[in-house]
């Protein structure tokens, strides 16, 4: 890599639509707003979404330096590299998984990060070719899962903590998303996907709840109009679980070991 991270952290989940992006881009915020130099790496090469919760233009590409490099582009504070900032929203990327393995590792790689504190990686779902490439390839100092506390959400989950725990990479944290829907009428609370289903599973691996965060129709709109909800609303109370998220991340890391690389291992226990 062009420059060196103190630390660098996948976020990740078992399955889509959980709102790993969102929580990716939120976490980052929150970082900045702690005073962290924050780079945040969009590792989904299918189904790229960081440019638009960003706010960047379709007209703004990344520059390039020396015919090689890539220079990342700035963004609420954020220092970020996609490939929806190389591609079209029309444009999909149709590849086999080595080509898209391959990109990944250019970005990650060709790009002029920097002095930064944090380098977030916001993972594809799944566990398969860009996951693995990039436990390989980067020095990760650990990893924060995203979920929902619907037990379906819970299989897939549990398979991305056993898969980073196969390369070597600790688990910093869980992050239960959608844990409860608040009503904005009357306040009432509705755990619609199921009750502290992200506790049990932090439970069972020993891990830290870092935020439990509610079905929130602000971090929607905010994120679609490209404004992260820590930067549009910081007063909110969504705000300040994604800056207690940050604050429980930021202290997990001051314990961190440096990584020993990845070993691959295959068997089932």
């Amino acid at each position: 890599m062009s420059s060196s991270p103190k630390y660098i952290v996948a976020v990740a989940s078992g399955k889509g639509g959980v709102g790993k992006s969102t929580v990716a881009v939120n976490l980052a915020a929150a970082l900045v707003a702690r005073g962290q130099k924050v780079g945040l790496l969009d590792a989904d090469i299918y189904g790229p979404s960081q440019r638009q919760m960003l706010g960047v233009a379709e007209s703004v590409t990344p520059e390039q330096q020396d015919g090689k490099y890539l220079l990342p582009i700035m963004a609420h504070g954020i220092a970020a590299m996609s490939m929806g900032f190389l591609t079209t929203d029309r444009t999909p990327t149709v590849w086999r998984g080595p080509m898209a393995s391959g990109a990944l590792v250019q970005m990650l790689e060709q790009t002029l990060w920097g002095d930064l504190d944090i380098l977030l990686i916001d993972m594809p779902p799944g566990t398969g070719d860009i996951q693995l490439t990039l436990s390989q390839r980067a020095t990760l100092n650990g990893a924060v899962i995203v979920t929902t506390p619907q037990d379906i959400a819970l299989l897939d989950a549990r398979k991305g903590i056993e898969m980073f725990n196969k390369v070597n990479v600790p688990i910093l944290g869980l992050v239960e998303n959608m844990a409860v829907h608040v009503c904005a009428n009357c306040g009432h609370q509705e755990p619609i996907f199921g009750v502290e289903g992200g506790q049990r599973l932090a439970d069972e691996y020993h891990i830290p709840v870092l935020a439990s965060l509610p079905l929130s129709l602000l971090t929607r709109e905010n994120a679609d109009a490209g404004q992260p909800l820590v930067v549009a609303a910081p007063e909110s109370n969504e705000a300040a679980l994604f800056l207690g998220a940050a604050d429980h991340l930021l202290a997990a890391l001051s314990g961190c070991a440096a990584p020993t690389g990845p070993t691959i291992t295959m068997g089932d226990d």
